[in-house]
């Protein structure tokens, strides 16, 4: 059973923001229906009261409503909702108007006037500051509550008010009027620029993965050109050479393999490079980028300098699925990153407080650089890996790997990683 602390969790940052957006205007809505609704059944009696409760609760579902349609077509959704503006303007127009009338014309009682005027302040207020989501020029939103309040002071001054008291009433109405349309196009602004450096973020992630494809092309082109230009001079030359009979083809065609040999021992290097990682600069990379999206990041235990070649390459993949799984799965507010160096035996544990079914095997192939691709390279070297939730909302996931002992032995596991590299190139 999903909770509501998991539903929002596992929400991406512009979808909260969207979601804080979109609740914060509805709350407006009902904050109206229980200020002015509810409170005007016991001055205004059973049923003027029950009439006005009601065509107040209208005028909040038709709030509710537009805030959820003006969301949507601000995140290009739907179309603009016109229609629907145009009848909330309406109706709050004829709300307010029939407050007016009940406090000239209503019953002699003590609270009707304080009743009808909450409501008309209120729909006026609330009514254009909705309205406002609906529309991008900032210049209407706020002309929405500006001819709101004009029309406020011209039925307020026709209807016998004094010129000053209309103009305070007007008054009144403008500035509840603006300052609601003010959040929504400030809310609008923010939603739209937290969409917009979420896409950034997500080009700047591409632009980054074509980028380091371009690097291992070039590298590759600058391996493989000139070594394959003079393979295929050379293999002419020969085949010229054996169709006259020279004993010098032999030899060209040894040149042939000689520098196939080495074109094939430079492609191993490239891949070995590409695909190999230095745990202390991933320390400082998972370090640098969990900073940067707010999650506090600390790296404490042993120092990565003295370990094998091979145990920090494997322990590098490790931090970077791990800071990848704390980014992309969780909602974590903290990660903990501890390397400890015991008895024959290295240990990592990286520890976060935004449990998700992040790293789960279904997620990451049998070869990828998922959990199972993890295990894989870990098991090369004899290591293990376990990951999965620790207890109190945390997520822990630790490799062990043991260290190989001072002897000739100590060249054998470089060996293996090398040979899974090597292997990933040539058939």
């Amino acid at each position: 059973m999903r909770t509501p602390g998991r539903w929002w969790r596992h929400k991406s940052t512009p979808e909260k923001v969207e979601s804080y957006t979109r609740w914060s205007f509805h709350f407006f809505a009902v904050m109206e229906f229980f200020s002015v609704g509810i409170t005007s059944v016991a001055p205004l009696g059973p049923r003027l009261g029950a009439a006005v409760m009601l065509v107040v609760a209208v005028h909040a579902a038709l709030c509710f409503v537009t805030v959820s349609r003006s969301v949507d077509w601000t995140r290009g959704r739907r179309p603009q909702p016109t229609a629907l503006m145009w009848t909330l303007a309406a109706v709050t127009a004829a709300i307010a108007a029939a407050a007016i009338g009940i406090a000239e014309l209503g019953p002699d009682r003590e609270g009707v006037d304080a009743a009808a005027g909450g409501v008309f302040g209120v729909i006026l207020i609330f009514g254009p500051g909705i309205i406002a989501l609906g529309v991008r020029s900032r210049r209407r939103a706020f002309g929405i509550a500006g001819g709101f309040a004009a029309g406020t002071w011209i039925v307020a001054f026709s209807l016998g008010a004094s010129a000053l008291t209309a103009l305070i009433t007007s008054l009144i109405v403008l500035i509840g009027g603006v300052f609601i349309a003010f959040t929504a196009v400030f809310s609008v602004w923010l939603l739209n620029s937290v969409y917009e450096l979420d896409e950034a973020r997500e080009a700047r992630a591409r632009l980054a993965v074509a980028e380091e494809r371009l690097r291992f092309g070039r590298d590759l082109h600058d391996v493989m050109g000139r070594n394959l230009a003079v393979i295929a001079l050379k293999s002419e030359l020969a085949v010229q050479l054996a169709q006259r009979g020279r004993p010098e083809a032999v030899t060209q065609m040894v040149e042939v393999q000689r520098l196939a040999q080495e074109s094939q021992r430079e492609v191993r290097e490239v891949v070995r490079g590409y695909r190999e990682a230095d745990l202390g600069s991933e320390l400082a990379g998972a370090q640098g980028v969990l900073a940067a999206a707010g999650i506090d990041c600390t790296v404490g235990g042993a120092t990565a300098a003295g370990l094998p070649t091979a145990v920090q390459s494997a322990l590098g993949w490790v931090v970077r699925e791990a800071a990848t799984n704390v980014l992309r799965h969780g909602d974590a507010r903290r990660c903990a990153v501890r390397l400890q160096v015991l008895e024959g035996r290295v240990v990592l544990s990286v520890e976060n407080d935004g449990v998700s079914e992040a790293g789960t095997e279904s997620e990451a192939g049998p070869s990828g650089t998922g959990l199972a691709g993890l295990r894989e390279r870990l098991a090369e070297i004899d290591g293990t890996l376990e990951a999965g939730p620790a207890g109190q909302g945390l997520f822990r996931l630790t490799a062990e790997i043991p260290l190989p002992s001072r002897s000739g032995s100590s060249e054998a596991v470089p060996a293996a990683v090398a040979a899974r590299a090597v292997s990933e190139v040539t058939p």
